[in-house]
């Protein structure tokens, strides 16, 4: 099964140069349906109102916690199934563990790169 390159992408990060850096690096697989929410509200919003293939998402980016946001978008019947990749400078075992309890479909440490993307995309949902 290949990836829908049409599908939309919801990019959360709090700084507005990180939500640029992971843009340009999904335009440079054949992605170019991006939205961009700076805040966890702002991305609840958006989800309300439109459906996301994927979401990725920095795990510090407020006002929720990472993992209050994850449990309040896997309470929601029309967006529990929705895979989301976590972004993280912070990478440790124990935090691995809280964001897949939380619903992570993936994590992805930070700085990343196009090649990381790719592979974990191809992962998620097939070949290109």
């Amino acid at each position: 099964m290949a990836v829908d390159k049409e599908m939309s992408v919801l990019i959360i990060d709090d700084y507005q140069t990180m939500r640029g850096v992971i843009r340009n690096l999904f335009n440079q697989l054949g992605f170019y349906n991006t939205i961009e929410a700076a805040t966890t509200d702002e991305a609840l919003e958006i989800l309300q109102k439109q459906s996301c293939g994927l979401v990725i998402f920095d795990w510090r980016t407020g006002p929720m916690s990472g993992e209050d946001f994850l449990k309040t978008i896997r309470s929601n019947e029309q967006l529990k199934n929705t895979p989301f990749v976590v972004v993280s400078a912070e990478s440790n075992q124990e935090l691995s563990s809280v964001m897949r309890d939380a619903g992570a479909a993936d994590f992805i440490a930070k700085p990343f790169t196009k090649a990381t993307l790719r592979k974990r995309m191809t992962a998620l949902f097939g070949s290109f």
